[in-house]
């Protein structure tokens, strides 16, 4: 098993005929990605990387079945991208797309809730890398080769960390079931939370590493979550011990602004809920490695 994709997940490329869409769509495909069609409006009917191409969503969704979208769509029409897929039905987005504004995203949020919660797309993002199982499918940014396939769940608000993270296991010989970018954005489709509980559902996911950052409450809502519900193992690297209060460090949503936001608040509030914690991001590999060996 995996959470979110799989080898049969039919997808489209929302921004597909664009230079970075065209990009990251060969890539995929290349992994073996389940690559339908994408998304152009004004170019539908066309063919490009041997896929059709669609004015909507909606007529990939009839045609081909689509199910999982990726957003690559310029910020200002970022959110309606995003609304159109959860309005077609598709069952999981994940938006690529930085810088998308603020109240747009509180937007979509609040139109991803008049959907029952059984029928409601599952958004990451946005300004995330996308989601990878290795060895099945990848939706998103990150260069495949350095995922090997195992029983580590990968969940991070920060692309380049969940690469390093994962490198580090394959070094070590260790592979990964899913590895998820939630997005460094203040609002965000997905939490900590809302992916870690996917893993604790996950057959084949024995240990979870989150790797968290300065800025927002998730970590330690993600913390608490599993040591109330979950039996597997969590694992948690938080960047940003020396970062200043009140300026922001790389994410939109890396600033500390109130009380238990700073990093080593946050370490200190997981390592009383039982989480382990890596203490460098160099560390990140060995630690989820000593975890393992106690199982």
């Amino acid at each position: 098993m995996a959470i979110l994709i799989n080898k049969e997940t039919r997808m489209i490329v929302q921004g597909f005929t664009g230079k970075i869409g065209t990009f990251h769509a060969q890539d995929m495909i290349n992994y073996g990605s389940n690559v339908v069609g994408g998304i152009t409006p004004g170019k539908g009917g066309q063919t490009h990387l041997d896929r059709p191409v669609f004015n909507t969503v909606k007529e990939a969704v009839e045609q081909e079945g689509a199910e999982a979208s990726i957003i690559f769509v310029p910020p200002a029409f970022a959110a309606d991208s995003i609304m159109e897929a959860a309005d077609a039905g598709i069952k999981y987005c994940v938006s690529i797309t930085d810088g998308i504004p603020t109240q747009d995203m509180m937007k979509v949020k609040q139109y991803l809730r008049k959907f029952p919660i059984e029928e409601r797309m599952v958004l990451t993002g946005p300004n995330c890398a996308g989601t990878i199982s290795p060895g099945k499918s990848m939706l998103g940014i990150m260069p495949g080769h350095i995922y090997q396939q195992g029983v580590v769940g990968i969940v991070g608000r920060s692309g380049t960390l969940g690469y390093e993270a994962a490198d580090q296991l394959k070094e070590l010989g260790i592979g990964i079931s899913t590895s998820v970018g939630i997005g460094g954005d203040p609002i965000n489709g997905s939490s900590h939370r809302d992916i870690i509980e996917k893993f604790e559902q996950d057959d084949e996911t024995k240990v979870i590493i989150m790797i968290g950052e300065i800025g927002g409450p998730q970590e330690v809502e993600a913390g608490v979550y599993a040591s109330k519900h979950m039996n597997k193992p969590l694992v948690a690297y938080i960047a940003g011990l020396t970062a200043p209060k009140g300026r922001r460090m790389g994410h939109a949503g890396a600033i500390i602004s109130s009380v238990g936001e700073g990093a080593a608040e946050k370490v200190e509030m997981l390592l009383d809920l039982g989480v382990t914690i890596s203490p460098t991001p160099s560390a990140m590999g060995e630690t989820v490695a000593k975890v393992l060996a106690k199982m």
